[in-house]
C-alpha cells in the first residue's frame, strides 16, 4: 500500500504525491481526500468506511490522507513494507501564514482524543516556554486553551486557522480574555508568545 498526503487543502500535491496518484490502479481515501487529488486519479476512486481495515486493501492500492500522512493521518496504519509520501500539512501552512518558526513550537493533537492528555500537554510545553500548534477536539478548543493560559496566567496571543488552503480560508487572532470564535470544524489554534 501506498500512503499519500494530498495536504491540507487545494493545489497542495507534492510533485511526488500526484506521480503516485496518477500512477494508481485503485485510489482509496475520505470524501475530501479524493476530491483534493480528483484531477490526478485516473482509475477508480473508492471512499474508505473503516480506517482499521486498511491492511486489507490490495498491496498497489494508493490510499490517500489529507495533510500530511504522519501528522494525525493515516500514516499510522502503514506496514513495514508500506510507502508513505508526505503531503504539505496545516502545521506547516499555518506556521508560514503566522510566520512562526517551526523549531519554536510544541505539536499537540486533541482531534479525536480525550482532551486531559492534550490538556496535560499544554501545560506542560507552555512551562517550558514553547509557542503551541494544536489540532483541537470539539471539547478542546479555544475557550479550553485560553482558561489553561489564564490558569497559568501566561499572556499570549491565540489564532484560529480555518480552512486553510480554501477560498474561504480564515486566519483570526485574540488573547487569554478574548479568544477568536470558529466558524467551522476543520480548524487549528496556533498560541504565540
Amino acid at each position: 500500500m501506498i500512503i499519500v498526503g494530498v495536504g491540507v487543502g487545494p493545489n497542495m500535491l507534492t510533485q511526488e504525491a500526484i506521480e503516485a496518484i496518477q500512477q494508481a490502479s485503485i485510489v482509496y481515501g475520505s470524501s475530501r481526500a479524493i476530491e483534493l487529488a480528483s484531477k490526478y486519479i485516473r482509475c477508480e476512486a473508492r471512499k474508505i468506511d473503516n480506517y482499521k481495515t486498511l491492511h486489507l486493501l490490495p498491496d498497489d492500492a494508493v490510499v490517500l490522507s489529507t495533510g500530511d500522512p504522519m501528522f494525525s493521518g493515516l500514516g499510522k496504519f502503514a506496514g513495514k513494507d508500506d510507502r508513505i509520501i508526505p503531503g504539505i500539512s496545516s502545521l506547516q501552512v499555518a506556521c508560514v501564514r503566522l510566520g512562526v518558526n517551526l523549531s519554536d513550537l510544541a505539536i499537540i493533537t486533541a482531534h479525536g482524543r480525550d482532551p486531559e492528555p492534550a490538556k496535560k500537554a499544554l501545560v506542560q510545553e507552555l512551562k517550558l516556554g514553547k509557542n503551541i500548534f494544536m489540532l483541537p477536539d470539539a471539547s478542546f478548543g479555544t475557550g479550553e486553551v485560553a482558561a489553561v493560559l489564564r490558569e497559568l496566567k501566561i499572556n499570549a496571543q491565540i489564532y484560529t486557522c480555518e480552512n486553510l488552503g480554501y477560498p474561504d480560508e480564515r486566519i483570526s487572532a485574540g488573547d487569554v480574555k478574548t479568544p477568536p470564535v470558529v466558524g467551522s470544524g476543520m480548524y487549528c489554534i496556533m498560541v504565540v508568545r
